[in-house]
């Protein structure tokens, strides 16, 4: 059976399908579907701490599925602009992860991992799954992709 690890760039998931389709990710179905290829290892999802109820209420759902949660504080900069990025957290636990599995499925549009899932498929042998929106999804990442999976209409609430 194949041994897989799921990472969630939750806030590129959350904005790319609220921009393309004004509706929310179904990470229920997302898990019925990648478990259905293998066992699921692992499964984290990176998010931002935001102090907001609906965001724990969120993040505690997400945990009932069977994903763990990684928070990071949401960081308000004096000229307005925000910060609350994962990229580098999600790429270490990425590489630790690696040589326990046979696929690491990624969720996110983020050029910025193309890099990685080329490392992970030279180095390690592990085929990469990337989920994300068509049109906000860089095309390096889904080239870099063994598999990529358009996030369409059916893995939406």
């Amino acid at each position: 059976m194949k041994r897989i690890a799921v990472f969630v760039d939750v806030q590129n998931i959350y904005y790319t399908t609220r921009q393309i389709y004004g509706r929310q990710f179904n990470y229920r179905q997302l898990w019925q579907r990648i478990s259905a290829a293998g066992e699921i290892l692992s499964a984290t999802a990176y998010a931002i701490e935001r102090d907001d109820e609906k965001q724990r209420q969120f993040q505690n759902a997400l945990r009932q599925i069977g994903f763990t949660i990684k928070l990071k504080p949401y960081i308000q900069r004096s000229d307005g602009s925000a910060k609350g990025d994962w990229d580098v957290g999600i790429t270490i636990d990425i590489m630790d992860t690696a040589k326990d599995v046979d696929c690491v499925v990624l969720l996110s549009g983020d050029g910025d991992f193309d890099l990685l899932l080329e490392k992970l498929r030279s180095d390690f042998g592990v085929s990469t799954e990337v989920y994300g929106v068509p049109g906000l999804t860089a095309q390096s990442l889904i080239a870099a992709a063994t598999v990529y999976h358009p996030i369409e209409t059916d893995l939406l609430l």
